[in-house]
């Protein structure tokens, strides 16, 4: 039955208010499901090796945004979800705090096809330190973990403010997290987006034999670049756990989230 004939006998004053809420109501319904498709990422959270206590923090964190931003947010940590067809609907995949080994081959060429294919990769923190073996991967995220000193606060520096999410970013800002030293850079077109500034922190690190005194004068944290088609971008903050209540970094972190998945921004 219409619930409208339910009001047959009311005058037509309070039929036209029917309708009026009725047509409302599904005008509200259909306009939030359309913001709530603006696009949709994997958020992707499997460990091989260390399990960062701010990965829960993250994912909280990562739904807000979505919320806030109007786009939709799947988390996973079954890699079962790298295949071709389970791929398509996303626009980008966000690897927050991963680590070590956690896709097997087929997995792998499915990931690449995806971004083959024009999509984006968000690395978060220990994305850096995850698959050193896969050569592809490396290059796309652009530098890999080598070692980090005990955390400590530090001044972070603005290298480039013209990329989303960087408009409010301080040019200089006091920061503490874990800062990671990288290896040799896997690929020579990468845009730096946030360095810490090595006069303030003291990056001297032993871990058995292995030694780190630094990255020399400069020392990236977060950058980007179009790889094999598509984007990545890659930020090395997000240790903390209350990392992601803090807005600065949630402001950067949706900017990578938003042009990887668009490319739109720049």
């Amino acid at each position: 039955m219409c619930i409208l004939s339910l009001y047959t006998n009311h005058s037509p004053i309070k039929l036209n208010r029917l309708k009026t809420i009725a047509a409302l109501t599904i005008f509200l319904s259909v306009t939030t499901f359309s913001f709530a498709q603006q696009f949709k990422v994997l958020l992707f959270t499997k460990t091989d090796g260390w399990h960062h206590e701010s990965i829960h923090e993250g994912v909280t964190a990562i739904r807000q945004i979505a919320l806030r931003h109007a786009f939709t947010v799947d988390w996973q940590e079954n890699a079962s979800v790298f295949k071709d067809k389970a791929l398509e609907s996303y626009s980008a995949v966000i690897f927050l705090n991963t680590t070590g080994n956690i896709l097997n081959e087929e997995q792998q060429a499915a990931f690449e096809k995806f971004i083959k294919s024009g999509k984006g990769f968000v690395g978060i923190h220990a994305a850096s330190d995850t698959e050193y073996d896969w050569a592809w991967y490396t290059k796309m995220v652009g530098m890999m973990f080598k070692i980090h000193p005990a955390q400590q606060t530090a001044y972070l520096k603005v290298e480039d403010s013209n990329f989303p999410g960087m408009e409010r970013f301080p040019k200089k800002l006091l920061w503490t997290d874990e800062w990671y030293e990288f290896s040799d850079r896997k690929a020579d077109d990468l845009h730096f987006l946030v360095s810490v500034d090595v006069k303030s922190s003291a990056p001297y690190a032993k871990w058995g034999e292995k030694e780190g005194k630094g990255m020399g004068n400069f020392h990236p944290i977060s950058w980007y670049h179009n790889y094999d088609g598509g984007r990545s971008f890659y930020t090395a903050l997000g240790h903390i756990p209350l990392t992601y209540s803090d807005q600065t970094f949630l402001d950067h972190l949706y900017g990578g989230i938003y042009w990887a998945a668009t490319g739109k921004g720049l």
